[in-house]
């Protein structure tokens, strides 16, 4: 039994639901609301709250450190690396603009690489540094990178012989960007539906079915889905792989020295300072087969390794508390290139954003929306 009231405001047919509400997600919304003022947009969410990698991540604003662009470019060429690293870029200024720097927690302390003694790919990236700068330069317009070991004892880093840093990159709080994004939506006329679990789509006749866990179904003009790394759940075909990145956080010390965003070991572990502490996160490459996994769990394997790294590389001799653990799943495949595609006439999936959700999420979103129409 529905009022008027009810059934015009709340109940009537959406002209596009959006399934998840991360960063994808809202800006998908904003943005189709934005060019269809009069059209009624509801944005689904299993959780009470966004809850997926959008809110679970590292808060690093970046657009891959040189030993991932060297990677990249061996592996697809030069002209895909630059065109990933073109989109990230826009993607970083575009998200600064539409949300404002203070929402979203941004520090402008600028990120680095940093490479142990004797490490082999010190070498691969010393060798080529000049020709990646020089490739970058019709991007950014000027050397995107510098090599800063100086800082490396300021830092009070140990076991790094060698620093590149640039200052273009830097820490945010997805905290923040989450929330002033959440309610930008809500203040634009969008709807949130939490608690709502998809677990079917079908695209019929006349409208598209979205099937709810607790029996209850939604039909509207379009759908897009928005679920990244766990996208096989309503499309199980899609060359979308899970991928659990696993994060610990300590308690605030006392004199921290380290400031600004980290790669370390090409990007398999990050690390920056957050509220006074140290924030952390990687080491899935020692188990890339158990952290292949919708599972939102820690597992001692991988936290010994990240607070090894702390003890003997970030903080070596220093006390410390951690003081939460986390993991987020991200989306990955056999390429970095996200998918925004039509799966059928009125459905649209936006997702695989290969762990640079942050960089890309607002550019993927733009062009879900234009597809959507």
């Amino acid at each position: 039994m529905q009022s008027i009231w009810e059934s015009r405001q709340f109940h009537r047919k959406p002209d596009l639901v959006v399934i998840g509400s991360g960063i994808v997600g809202l800006f998908t919304a904003l943005f189709h609301k934005r060019a269809n003022p009069h059209h009624h947009v509801i944005v689904l969410e299993r959780g009470p709250f966004p809850s997926g990698a959008s809110v679970k991540n590292a808060g690093f604003a970046c657009f891959g450190s040189p030993s991932e662009l060297l990677a990249d470019m061996e592996k697809e060429g030069a002209d895909a690396m630059l065109a990933r690293v073109e989109n990230r870029w826009k993607g970083l200024l575009e998200l600064r603009a539409e949300l404002g720097d203070g929402a979203i927690g941004f520090e402008p302390s600028g990120g680095h690489e940093v490479y142990a003694a004797h490490d082999p790919l010190y070498t691969r990236v010393a060798d080529r540094f000049d020709a990646l700068n020089d490739a970058l330069r019709p991007i950014f317009g000027k050397a995107v990178f510098r090599w800063d070991n100086g800082t490396i004892a300021r830092f009070g880093l140990q076991g790094v012989d060698h620093l590149v840093r640039t200052d273009l990159e830097g820490p945010l709080d997805t905290g923040h960007l989450m929330g002033t994004l959440l309610r930008k939506v809500l203040s634009e006329g969008i709807f949130m539906r939490p608690k709502a679990d998809v677990v079917g789509i079908d695209d019929g006749p006349a409208d598209v079915t979205i099937r709810l866990k607790d029996d209850d179904e939604l039909h509207a003009a379009r759908a897009v889905i928005c679920t990244n790394g766990y996208a096989q759940q309503l499309v199980p075909d899609i060359a979308v792989t899970p991928a659990r990145g696993q994060v610990l956080m300590t308690a605030p010390l006392p004199g921290l020295k380290l400031k600004g965003t980290f790669h370390y070991q090409e990007g398999f572990y990050y690390f920056r300072d957050h509220a006074g502490g140290i924030l952390l996160g990687g080491g899935r490459n020692l188990d890339v087969a158990g952290e292949t996994t919708m599972v939102e769990r820690t597992t001692p394997l991988i936290q010994d390794a990240l607070e090894n790294l702390l003890r003997t590389v970030i903080i070596p001799g220093q006390p410390y508390t951690i003081a939460q653990r986390w993991s987020g799943i991200m989306g990955m495949g056999p390429s970095k290139t996200p998918i925004i595609e039509h799966r059928s006439p009125r459905v649209i999936v936006a997702v695989r954003m290969g762990g640079m959700g942050v960089a890309i999420g607002i550019r993927v979103a733009r062009q879900a929306a234009q597809m959507a129409g």
